[in-house]
């Protein structure tokens, strides 16, 4: 009887302490969530708005930080569409076709990844400064590339490149090519079967890999500050903006800035969210 009623014990404890440890996750998942990310954003709203809102309207006339909004969302035009050509095309011709170089397709795709932005900002800057491989010719040629909006483009591009194929490529491969078949048989021709067939089967694959590009092209920082120069109201983007300010003790500015990347980063997780769900991608990493 007594052993009996020890083993009864013993099963309540366990249950009670198996109870206990989703809240003890729970807890410390939103205390560590709550330490790295929503007090640092609490923060930052804060500091934007400590002149209240009069001084929070008047940070966003300031005329430099105008300029790069004006550059961040130049940069974010010329890279998205770019990139999103080239995943589409990258994608339909490693999920399509086989062709000698397809695996090495697939690591050049993977580059931005696992090089640091950087370090391909330097890539750039030894290709294309005055004193790289195409200096000379660019400077005899009054091409500016180097500390102009052109090498920004170029890196914003480089570090942005992968998401699209990504994205669409896994879902290709998935849909297989019964119905693009089906179509050519019934007489449709290349753009026909794409328009009409390919495109609505992989429409959300590709949102999702635009909304990660234009978020990883807005935020950008290490690539576009080697190659750019960061001179204040010409070659400064948000992200370069919120540092330059911050040296400079123009405290409330960069608050203001980085409140407005802060808006941008919750545009495109809500996004993200919406597109997932339509996807059925909750949980995947990336």
């Amino acid at each position: 009887m007594v052993a009996f009623v020890k083993a009864r014990r013993q099963i309540a404890g366990a249950k009670e302490s198996k109870s206990l440890l989703p809240l003890v996750l729970i807890g410390l998942s939103l205390f560590y969530v709550g330490l790295i990310i929503i007090i640092p954003a609490a923060n930052v709203a804060v500091q934007a708005f400590s002149e209240g809102l009069s001084g929070f309207i008047k940070n966003l006339g300031d005329r430099n930080l105008q300029e790069a909004i004006r550059l961040t969302l130049l940069m974010g035009m010329i890279s998205v569409p770019l990139n999103t050509l080239f995943g589409l095309a990258a994608a339909f011709a490693i999920a399509r076709k086989q062709f000698p170089g397809k695996s090495l397709l697939l690591s050049v795709i993977d580059l931005p990844f696992s090089i640091s932005p950087v370090v391909a900002g330097l890539m750039i800057v030894l290709l294309y400064g005055r004193n790289g491989w195409l200096g000379p010719f660019l400077e005899s040629n009054n091409i500016k590339i180097i500390f102009a909006w052109p090498g920004m483009a170029l890196a914003t591009i480089f570090v942005s490149m992968p998401f699209v194929a990504r994205e669409v490529i896994p879902n290709l491969e998935e849909i297989g090519t019964d119905a693009e078949e089906a179509a050519s048989t019934l007489g449709a021709n290349g753009w026909q079967t794409f328009w009409r067939v390919t495109l609505p089967s992989i429409k959300w694959s590709m949102l999702y890999g635009v909304v990660l590009t234009t978020a990883r092209a807005l935020g950008e920082f290490g690539a576009v500050s080697v190659v750019s120069g960061s001179i204040t109201g010409k070659t400064q983007t948000l992200p370069l903006f919120v540092e330059e300010a911050y040296k400079q003790y123009q405290t409330t500015l960069s608050y203001t800035a980085a409140l407005l990347l802060g808006g941008i980063s919750l545009v495109t997780l809500v996004l993200k969210a919406i597109l997932e769900a339509r996807t059925g991608r909750q949980g995947r990493l990336h």
